[in-house]
């Protein structure tokens, strides 16, 4: 793994557990009747989405291989 790589997995570690606390913030709230608890619900969930497809876009990168879309058109 690059050190590029390593910078996304880190960066998308930090964006899970932010995500991740701040929900957790947002549930001890009341999501349904305080609009900030509902704001924070909402931003969480995307920081946490956002944390788990960086990081696992990386790491699916580093491990996969290079495709070749035009090995059958060749045979």
């Amino acid at each position: 793994m690059s050190s590029t790589n390593l910078l996304f997995v880190a960066i998308g570690a930090v964006s899970l557990l932010l995500g991740i606390g701040v929900l957790v913030a947002a549930i001890r709230g009341a999501p349904g009747t305080d609009p900030k608890s509902t704001a924070m619900l909402i931003a969480g969930m995307m920081v946490t989405a956002f944390g788990l497809l960086m990081a696992g876009f990386a790491i699916a990168y580093s491990t996969g291989g290079p495709s070749d879309l035009n090995a059958e058109a060749a045979r």
